[in-house]
């Protein structure tokens, strides 16, 4: 009755029941708090686990000798944070752990110990061993005293690895472990909803906040309700927080409205964004980076590229200093407009001011170059970025060699690649990219000796390498050596694909050795590697041809293992 008669009594606003802003009590609660709360906590518990881990799971790991030599003489609790914290091997980590608490005389594990190994292990997503040593923490003897900390990185990684359940479930056992749930962790969790796009639990966990867990939201768990409704595309309710808030006690900050803003220009509605950033004024906020940002991409978004340059200027008027994400912004809204010039000023601007732009920014700027004939300017911009201390990775090569082979370049393509294999261990990618710019004009002497190398350094050619090799051959006229390819290809377990074969029946028709082509099938049928639509291709191809054919055909699907 209780409960029902809270229920009622629930202002009905977007913040709810966490509306009714009073001090934390340290005191012990009374009867009847404890009795609430027990009634409320049970909208939760869906999330609790229907099975309990034990130390009995943790016997596997367990060890009679030293898991590791030399093991130390004399143990410390911090010495052996360091030990567990240094070992890579997660297991021999958990082994460490395990092995000092058994075995190591005169050794007591404490929290420290413990925060270490459960860190590394959830951060390694190894849960099982997580929860069975969660459960060995709760029931020690004496009682270790825990602190908050070791729940919020336990809250962070189980939400990092997708499994908001068990963050939930963390949360509500906080107290099993004596430890008083904070604001802190509270946060922490809100954020772990978002992340895993939970928008609904965010706002009845916010709700209920005071009544079940006794905790009192600050601005930042109310930017956390704002951004989970805004990403809801409930803008109105976000902005309806706004009004709210003040009666909490709390003041909206820069971060509450640049969210909503952001709410806005997520659903293209500029003009709604541009109210709020006018009231976020009114109010004495000045925009910061982030805020101009959020509104400059909603306007490149919607093409309206030209005020999102106006907003730019006026963030330079205002002496607010752009941010890489403000230039990759632009910069990528330039690249869309193939302005070609203007994206490698900018870039070159971004570059200045010392800001790292990501591979995938640096390789549309060499695309819109490269596509408006200036493939000298993206070679320079290359040298100014390995100038610039700015480490190309194999996409952005690969891309940059892409178009000098396409340029006929195919010399300083090769170069370019060899530069780059001094510091760096190229990708099948950057292989195949060469490797087929090579095979395009021509130089098959020189993919041949490129094959080479890429297989001594134990990179694997795939079904993109071996087309472009066998179709290289086939241009040349060398069909028996395409074909010779293709035998290779099936004894290394790599499977062709329908490309191979339509590139070796075109050059066996082009070579008028089309009657080779049942040969082809025959060996590969023979191997078993034969995908789906490699039977459809031998079908259409061989349907017209019964009268001569229909034998060999019948034949292979009494081979084949895919029939």
């Amino acid at each position: 009755m209780l409960t029902k008669a809270l229920r009622i009594l629930k202002p009905r606003s977007i913040l709810g029941a966490s509306l009714h802003r009073r001090p934390l009590s340290f005191s012990s609660p009374s009867p009847a708090d404890d009795a609430v709360a027990h009634v409320n906590s049970t909208r939760f518990q869906s999330f609790l686990p229907s099975r309990l881990f034990s130390a009995a799971a943790l016997q596997q790991y367990f060890t009679e000798k030293p898991p590791i030599k030399p093991w130390p003489k004399r143990l410390f609790p911090k010495r052996l944070v360091s030990m567990i914290t240094q070992q890579q091997n997660i297991d021999l980590a958990l082994q460490i752990f395990l092995y000092a608490g058994k075995s190591h005389p005169g050794f007591t594990h404490n929290y420290d110990t413990y925060h270490s190994i459960l860190f590394k292990l959830s951060r390694a997503r190894a849960f099982d061993p997580v929860e069975s040593l969660l459960s060995e923490l709760r029931n020690s003897h004496p009682p270790i005293k825990c602190g908050e900390n070791l729940f919020i990185d336990l809250l962070r990684n189980y939400g990092l690895a997708g499994r908001f359940e068990s963050s939930v479930r963390i949360f509500l056992r906080i107290p099993d472990y004596n430890v008083r749930r904070s604001v802190r962790s509270f946060n922490t969790l809100l954020n772990v909803l978002i992340q895993n796009r939970r928008f609904d639990l965010v706002h009845s966990m916010f709700k209920n906040s005071k009544e079940c867990f006794d905790i009192t939201p600050n601005i930042f768990t109310c930017n956390l309700l704002v951004k989970a409704l805004c990403k809801k595309n409930d803008v109105e309710s976000a902005y309806k927080v706004l009004d709210e808030i003040p009666e909490m006690g709390l003041v909206p900050n820069l971060v509450t409205y640049t969210t909503i803003l952001g709410g806005y220009v997520a659903r293209g509605d500029m003009e709604a964004g541009e109210k709020v950033l006018g009231e976020m004024l009114d109010r004495g906020w000045d925009p910061d980076a982030t805020t101009y940002t959020v509104l400059m991409d909603g306007y490149c978004k919607l093409g309206r590229f030209s005020e999102a340059a106006k907003v730019m200027d006026e963030m330079e008027r205002n002496e607010i200093e752009p941010n890489e994400v403000t230039y990759g912004v632009m910069i990528r809204a330039l690249c869309k407009e193939r302005k070609a010039g203007e994206a490698r000023n900018m870039f070159h601007e971004m570059l200045e001011r010392s800001f790292m732009p990501d591979s995938s920014l640096c390789c549309k700027v060499i695309d819109v170059l490269c596509e408006d004939r200036k493939v000298d300017e993206a070679c320079n911009l290359w040298r100014k970025m390995l100038k610039n201390n700015c480490m190309p990775d194999n996409a952005l090569l690969s891309t940059l060699i892409h178009w000098l082979c396409k340029d006929g370049r195919v010399t300083e393509a090769r170069k370019l690649f060899d530069e780059f294999e001094k510091g760096s261990i190229p990708s099948l990618m950057t292989y195949n990219t060469l490797i087929s710019g090579m095979c395009e004009k021509g130089e098959l002497t020189e993919a041949g000796r490129l094959w080479d190398d890429m297989v001594e350094k134990k990179c694997k050619p795939n079904a993109f390498t071996y087309n472009v090799l066998i179709e290289g051959l086939c241009k040349k006229g060398n069909v028996k050596e395409g074909v010779r390819v293709l035998e290779e290809m099936l004894e290394n377990g790599c499977f062709p694909n329908k490309t191979t074969f339509l590139i070796l029946f075109e050059g066996l028709q082009e070579s008028g050795k089309e009657e080779d082509a049942i040969k082809v099938v025959s060996m590969a049928v023979t191997s078993g590697k034969v995908d789906k639509e490699c039977w459809e291709l031998f079908l259409r191809k061989f349907a017209g041809e019964l009268d001569k054919g229909e034998v060999v055909l019948k034949e292979m699907l009494h081979e084949s293992s895919v029939f």
